[in-house]
């Protein structure tokens, strides 16, 4: 039996090693702590940059079931190749414009990469693991290569706030060259021998579409998508879209001086990777502990309470997107894990990208609605009302059936 991996084995595989040094070229650390400044710097208001979200959300449903296909059948690894490099060539564009409508059609651009890259990645690792007969520790290996991107972005996220205090494009640029660093790894690897076995040659897209059906359509699995993938997801994606609002009124607020926002936010986005990584790192052990069913159950819940709270009371804004942020990836890694185990090797990385492709149209009406009401009334106001319908729309899916099994 094979070891389990990184618990009793002294290194990881090979495989194991490049795709954690692969999830370190993720830059998106460098412009995070700026992008929504930068956004408001070109003179976009909040719907505006609602509608950038909307379009790059637009674009993941139209793309992912087409881009997960293509994973499937020219290989994993390729579909990873063509992402990255669309994704470093975007940002690079980005730092570069000067217009809504320039931005409109790198936002395109942008979530394209994504779609290549979203389904193919997971499905690499597991069909990686399963080579070894470890796919049970995905959640474990996916959190880890989490932790290792998040620690690396603490840094990121300073250097970012430094270099938008200069100048908001500089983050950008250092992006797009740490990205492309990302290509160089992925020619490195190789497609998991599970792939290769896999009979990929003739899978037509019919065929395809069926497997998604299918998995979808599971008892469990049907209940599930509507738990996380349309409510949760679109609801905790608001939080990372009016942190940097919200973190700036706030520190004004306590007196601050507008010009230390800027690095100050890169520290706050250090402290804030650096929570997601102690937790990402212990994905297994907590998954060990508390085990999938009562993670997802109490998960809306908490959520939802605390952005409510930070309505009424503002401050307990800091804490509650550190919170979120500790909880995102750990959440899908867990999320990954569950679907992974429930779908055939052939069809993985299209159901996985239908997966995203379903939280890409459930988060638009969340982020239009939250675009006016954030430009009518207040982002805080906006976050709240969505906490509401989190607690709501769990409460009414539980009710109706268990979205995992016990």
């Amino acid at each position: 039996m094979a070891v389990p991996l990184g618990r009793s084995a002294a290194l990881p595989p090979r495989s194991v090693l490049k795709y954690y040094l692969y999830k370190s070229t993720k830059a998106v650390e460098f412009y995070r702590p700026i992008m929504y400044l930068f956004f408001l710097a070109q003179g976009l208001d909040f719907t505006q940059i609602a509608v950038l979200e909307a379009v790059y959300n637009l674009t993941t449903l139209l793309g992912e079931i087409p881009t997960g296909y293509v994973g499937d059948r020219v290989g994993r690894r390729n579909s990873l190749l063509t992402g990255t490099a669309l994704i470093s060539l975007t940002l690079l564009g980005i730092g570069l414009s000067g217009s809504f409508r320039a931005l409109v059609a790198l936002y395109v651009c942008w979530s394209m990469g994504y779609n290549f890259r979203s389904g193919s990645e997971d499905a690499w690792l597991y069909d990686t693991l399963t080579d070894d007969l470890s796919e049970d520790e995905f959640a474990h290996v996916r959190g880890r290569g989490e932790s290792v991107a998040l620690a690396i972005g603490a840094g990121a996220a300073v250097v970012g706030g430094y270099l938008g205090s200069i100048d908001l494009s500089y983050p950008w640029f250092v992006a797009a060259g740490v990205t492309a660093l990302g290509v160089v790894v992925l020619l490195t690897i190789d497609e998991p021998e599970t792939y290769e076995r896999a009979d990929t040659a003739t899978l037509s897209f019919r065929r395809t579409l069926s497997i998604i059906r299918r998995t979808v359509s599971e008892r469990n699995v049907r209940a599930f998508v509507l738990y996380y993938y349309v409510v949760y997801a679109a609801v905790t994606y608001l939080v990372f879209v009016f942190l940097q609002p919200i973190f700036e009124t706030i520190v004004l607020d306590f007196g601050v001086s507008q010009s230390a926002v800027r690095s100050l936010l890169g520290w706050f986005y250090s402290a804030y990777s650096l929570v997601g990584a102690g937790l990402s790192y212990y994905t297994g052990a907590i998954r060990a502990r508390l085990g999938l069913r009562t993670w997802f159950l109490w998960l809306p819940f908490v959520v939802g309470g605390a952005l409510v709270g930070m309505y009424f009371v503002p401050v307990l804004a800091l804490p509650t997107f550190l919170l979120i942020r500790g909880l995102s990836d750990v959440t899908r890694s867990f999320a990954g894990q569950y679907i992974n185990d429930r779908t055939e090797t052939a069809g993985r990385a299209t159901v996985l990208s239908a997966m995203a492709m379903v939280s890409g149209l459930a988060v638009v009406p969340f982020q239009l609605g939250s675009g006016v009401i954030s430009d009518a009334v207040s982002p805080l106001f906006a976050l709240a009302a969505a906490g509401v319908v989190l607690i709501v729309s769990s409460t009414g899916i539980l009710l109706w059936e268990a979205p995992i099994e016990g």
